[in-house]
Order: C-alpha cells, then sequence, then structure tokens
C-alpha cells in the first residue's frame, strides 16, 4: 500500500477510511493506535505515512502538489492544544506534547520529506525552533512559512506554523 495513517480519534479514522475507499486520498490502512504505541518497524518503508492524520488533508494536498501516493513523504499536525490558547498551554510539559515521540520514528526511518504544521503563537514558534534543531541535528535541511488559512480559501484567519523538512 503507497500510504500509512495514524489516527486516534474513531470518528475521523472511519472517515479517512472512506476517503480510501472513495479514491480521493491514497490507499493505504488506518492505524488508531497512539503514536506512542508504534515502533519504527510498523512504519519503516517508503510511500507516505500521515500521522495525526485528521481527515486526510495532507494525502489530498500532496496530490495536488504533484507527489505520488508512493512518494517518501512524512506529515505531522502534531497536537496543538500543548502551545494553543484554546488548550492548557503548558507547552513540553503537557502530555500531548508528542513531538519527541515522532522524533524518535523520524530518526530511526528517515523519510527523505517531512512537512508539519502547528499553531503560529509565540508558544508555537518555541516549539518550531526545537523542532528546527531536533531535525537539522538529524541531518535534514528545514524551512518554515506562518500563513493565514485565508490565504488558502479559507473563511477565516487562522494562522498557523507551515514547515517541511529534506533529507540531506
Amino acid at each position: 500500500m503507497p500510504a500509512f495513517y495514524n489516527e486516534l480519534d474513531p470518528y475521523p479514522a472511519a472517515w479517512l477510511r472512506n476517503l480510501i475507499a472513495g479514491g480521493h486520498i491514497a490507499p493505504g490502512p488506518v492505524d488508531e493506535r497512539s503514536i506512542r504505541d508504534l515502533s519504527p518497524a510498523d512504519v519503516a518503508g517508503p510511500g507516505q505515512h500521515h500521522f495525526f492524520a485528521g481527515i486526510g488533508v495532507w494525502s489530498r494536498i500532496l496530490r495536488r502538489a504533484g507527489f505520488g501516493d508512493g512518494a517518501n513523504v512524512w506529515t505531522a499536525s502534531c497536537p496543538c492544544q500543548p502551545f494553543s490558547s484554546a488548550g492548557q498551554r503548558r507547552g513540553v510539559d503537557d502530555e500531548r506534547h508528542l513531538w519527541p515521540v515522532l522524533f524518535e520514528l523520524v530518526r530511526e526511518c528517515r523519510p527523505a520529506i517531512l512537512f508539519g504544521e502547528q499553531v503560529a503563537n509565540a508558544d508555537g514558534r518555541h516549539w518550531l525552533s526545537a523542532v528546527r534543531a531536533d531535525l537539522e541535528g538529524a541531518g535534514y535541511a528545514v524551512g518554515a512559512a506562518d500563513l493565514a488559512a485565508a490565504g488558502a480559501g479559507a473563511p477565516h484567519i487562522r494562522q498557523r506554523l507551515w514547515f517541511v523538512a529534506v533529507r540531506a
């Protein structure tokens, strides 16, 4: 299968399966385990790997950007609650701060490209700084942008930090 989806929430996981069945996103299994329960062996190998997959937006975006369904690309929209004003803003002390867990998988499996996003406030920028340091230390070149959802046609101005990391 060209893709792997990891989504803990049953409702989006079911939605992913519907999108896959309809051919709207890359085919592949939907794993409902916590990312904490995944090992490198579970996610090793080529193909799209979507962590915190939600409703499959990343796979759809990759198709629209010209990436094949089997491209060696990982995506991650790490939980924003630790850094968001909607959450408790406990930052790296929050149990929902899952970047370190994802980074262990990245370091072991070495995907060619990693795309991700996070809330664009001071806490999110601090988070991105640590993510950049981790990835650059592991041999990735990293770029980022702070963009509003309205710039992509959404009817609101939700700022997000978007990043891409390319293996050197």
